[in-house]
């Protein structure tokens, strides 16, 4: 099992009017089989949101999109709410996060692998 953390989620609801602000939690599986990646939010004001889950298939890449992704009660991620994440799956894999911030028309791209 490997766990991994991303203490700095911020969804930003404001654009430039060309692109959509966004995060991005960007996977790599190098392994001959299938892979589960499980995803919980957790807040300063509010009760943890679980239930995040995407498979990657073998030998594949999957970006996953916070924007996009929904969990298993129907929920999405919040916009203009700082949360953290952890990050679950069967086996060790690299794990690339990234924000692109378009609230200026000065885009900003911040990113880390972990």
């Amino acid at each position: 099992m490997c766990v991994k953390y991303i203490p700095d989620g911020y969804w930003n609801s404001h654009g430039n009017g060309l692109y959509n602000s966004h995060e991005s939690v960007c996977v790599i599986n190098p392994y001959e089989e299938e892979i589960t990646v499980k995803m919980t939010l957790y807040f300063e004001d509010r009760e943890k949101m679980d239930g995040f889950e995407v498979k990657v298939l073998p030998e594949r890449t999957l970006h996953i999109r916070m924007d996009k992704i929904i969990n298993n009660k129907g929920k999405t991620v919040p916009m203009d709410v700082p949360y953290a994440m952890k990050i679950e799956c069967e086996k060790d894999i690299p794990i690339q996060y990234s924000r692109m911030d378009t609230s200026q028309k000065e885009m900003g791209l911040c990113t880390t692998i972990i």
